[in-house]
């Protein structure tokens, strides 16, 4: 019998890198069945999510080892961009522990000992402990290829530049990207005083440390950002840059029921139905859901909403779905339900985001632009009104509208700081009606086929994840690291 080859894998406390990640292993195993055993960590925050546990339950049918971390339990007064980091930080000792009890498990005839190491970009903390133990690592980044650029290029941002990146009048040069103005880099770099940037800054710097970066993108969807990294992995600047998406969930959870919605598609003509979500953990606040509402009205574009309480804090429901009883729709605007009911449906907190941007009736998604969205707008070969909201998301969008052009992205209204309802009807009329918005799917549908053939047997991600595979089967230690 063939050995199989144990990888450890190291999550963190948030659903959508939860998802990111499992789905990686998912296809690992289901592209090279009985070659690998595979071990995931899972760190905690506070406590362990439904979603979370739907993901845990998902990986046990493949006999994936899972072992889920005590709780870690944070200020209250804790501010959002450091929830993430510190999350992790404190959660390192438990999942060293993990790791050494892995590593001290001698090979079997079945199984070898741990050959490598996949950690998420904010785990980059269990490098150092892969070095000591002459382990192969690797990051997982589930952000694009061009975010990836900014943390390699972050230090020299950090060393030439003075003073704050938003305030700066000219645009910043990254590296196979294009020029980005300062206000739109992640939330973390807007105070470069704060923690949160000081915590951007060590996570750029510790993936210098790995063997190699495994990202969810695809190189015909940035190859400019490819190229660089393919020049720098050759002149030793940085690891070695694996693209091996879109890896996307590919169904919702079930436990769930989103046939409602789906029905109401069914009765749709064909790419006439706008989808508006903000991501399982993005909120607008009560002035902006206004807007919203009235823009959709505006627009007389048949649209499906995925109302969620608002919130002033964009990021407020990123940790886990707000506890509050109060039904999202009863915050609309009194009437809007109403006098849309032909022209709209609302769905309140979640519905099947994969079967709906799947369906023949969806023919564009306002979305906030986190990257898994993003995918599966490729995939499905979706216009998109980029709406970003946090973390990274702003430069998401300015990627999309600026340098792929698969995206129009509304402007903010200076004086009340929301997007205005006849702004909201503009850009729906541009991507659902004009030329523009024409042009726009067929920039999308040429990507869309770049994105199924990448995964195809001989195709570009599928190579690399091969590779990798090979790399990994090949090895019974890592005397050549």
């Amino acid at each position: 019998m063939e050995r199989k080859t144990h990888i450890a894998v190291v999550s963190v406390p948030i659903v959508s890198h939860q998802i990111a990640i499992s789905e990686f292993i998912k296809k690992l195993i289901n592209l090279h069945p009985n070659k690998f055993h595979i071990t995931i960590i899972i760190p905690v925050l506070d406590s362990l999510s439904n979603a979370s546990k739907s993901i845990i339950l998902s990986l046990s049918s493949l006999n994936i080892d899972t072992i889920v971390l005590p709780p870690i339990n944070l200020p209250p007064e804790t501010v959002p961009t450091l929830k993430l980091p510190l999350s992790v930080s404190l959660s390192m000792p438990s999942i060293i522990d993990a790791l050494n009890s892995i590593t001290s498990t001698t090979k079997t005839p079945k199984t070898s000992k741990l050959i490598a190491i996949v950690a998420d970009y904010f785990a980059y903390e269990v490098f150092s402990f892969a070095k000591k133990f002459n382990i192969l690592s690797y990051t997982f980044f589930p952000s694009s290829a061009t975010v990836l650029s900014l943390c390699f290029h972050s230090t020299i941002l950090n060393e030439t530049i003075s003073g704050e990146f938003r305030d700066l009048q000219e645009p910043i040069k990254i590296p196979g990207c294009v020029p980005i103005q300062g206000t739109d880099l992640p939330s973390s770099f807007q105070d470069r005083t704060s923690e949160s940037y000081n915590q951007f800054i060590l996570r750029s710097k510790g993936i210098n440390l790995c063997n190699g970066v495994i990202v969810n993108s695809f190189v015909e969807l940035e190859p400019e950002a490819v190229k660089v990294k393919v020049e720098g992995s050759i002149n030793g600047s940085h690891p070695p840059v694996y693209m091996v998406g879109p890896i996307m969930q590919q169904n919702c959870d079930n436990t769930q029921d989103g046939s409602e919605c789906l029905s109401w598609l069914d009765e749709q003509k064909q790419s006439s139905v706008v989808f508006v979500s903000f991501g399982s953990g993005g909120t607008i606040s009560q002035n902006q859901m206004n807007e919203l509402a009235l823009g959709l009205e505006l627009s007389c574009q048949k649209f499906l909403w995925i109302v969620r309480e608002p919130n002033d804090i964009a990021s407020a429901n990123y940790f886990g779905v707000s506890n509050s009883k109060q039904d999202p729709l009863s915050f609309l605007p009194k009437g809007f339900i109403e006098r849309t009911k032909k022209q709209g449906f609302f769905v309140s907190n979640w519905a099947p985001q994969v079967e709906i941007l799947s369906h023949k009736a969806i023919g564009g998604f306002v979305t906030h632009c986190g990257w898994f969205s993003t995918l599966e707008c490729v995939a499905n070969g979706l216009p998109i009104i980029a709406w970003p909201l946090f973390a990274e998301q702003r430069m998401n969008a300015a990627i999309l509208a600026d340098g792929i052009k698969i995206a129009i992205q509304p402007e903010i209204d200076n004086v009340s700081g929301v997007v205005e309802k006849g702004e909201i009807a503009n850009v729906l009329k541009r991507l659902m009606v004009d030329e523009e918005g024409l042009k726009i799917r067929e920039r999308m549908k040429v990507l869309q086929d770049a994105a199924a053939a990448a995964i195809k047997e001989d195709g570009s991600s599928i190579t690399t994840m091969s590779q990798l595979v090979t790399k990994w089967t090949n090895l019974e230690g890592c005397d050549e690291i």
